[in-house]
């Protein structure tokens, strides 16, 4: 078996100088997880889901720590368009974690697995309608620039491999929570853009 792992925005080779086309890039990254979730079956599944939950952690934390406080102060309207998103977040996010504790061959997995789907692509099409636009609309090339790179630096800092030493991905997972995980991209983004 060839070793799957996350796929990054990068790995097009795209410049990535344009916050706004690397994250609808990672929406369609995510949407294909979800895809290879839903296909596979135990120790695929079990890999697919914790790819899936990184990306996921990822891209909501840099969203959270990047796009958000723009969009706040950017454009007429930021501040509820914000409030909306990070209420879909948390709700998202408590799914997630209700996942990360579960077994993928539990049979209660793959109900809570869609819901989790459905939870995300509407948080996406809303991201991508109610805040996407309006940034680009609402800066120039050089803060778009700047947004990309900080979540391009949160991606690529963010853990990929288990801890050397911990030899199964269920003792990883207890090592590196979704919370922990969250954290961990918080640090990333804010070095990235000198705040850390």
């Amino acid at each position: 078996m060839s070793e799957l792992k996350t796929p990054h925005a990068a790995d097009d080779m795209a410049k990535d100088d344009d916050v706004v086309s690397l994250l609808m890039r990672q929406h369609g990254d995510i949407r294909n997880l979800f895809d290879e979730v839903e296909a596979a079956k135990g120790e695929e599944r079990r890999d697919a889901f914790h790819r899936l939950v990184r990306l996921l952690a990822v891209h909501e934390t840099a969203e959270e720590e990047v796009v958000h406080p723009f969009a706040r102060k950017g454009f007429p309207g930021g501040e509820q368009v914000v409030k909306d998103r990070l209420a879909e977040e948390k709700a998202a996010k408590e799914t997630l974690s209700a996942l990360d504790e579960m077994d993928t061959d539990d049979p209660k997995f793959m109900p809570q697995l869609l819901k989790l789907r459905r939870d995300v692509q509407e948080h996406a099409r809303a991201e991508e309608r109610y805040e996407f636009t309006h940034i680009r609309r609402s800066t120039d090339v050089t803060n778009l620039a700047a947004m990309a790179k900080a979540i391009k630096a949160a991606e690529a800092m963010a853990p990929t491999r288990p801890h050397p030493g911990v030899e199964s991905g269920a003792k990883n997972m207890a090592l590196g929570p979704v919370a922990a995980l969250m954290d961990r991209t918080k640090d990333a983004v804010r070095q990235a853009m000198g705040k850390g």
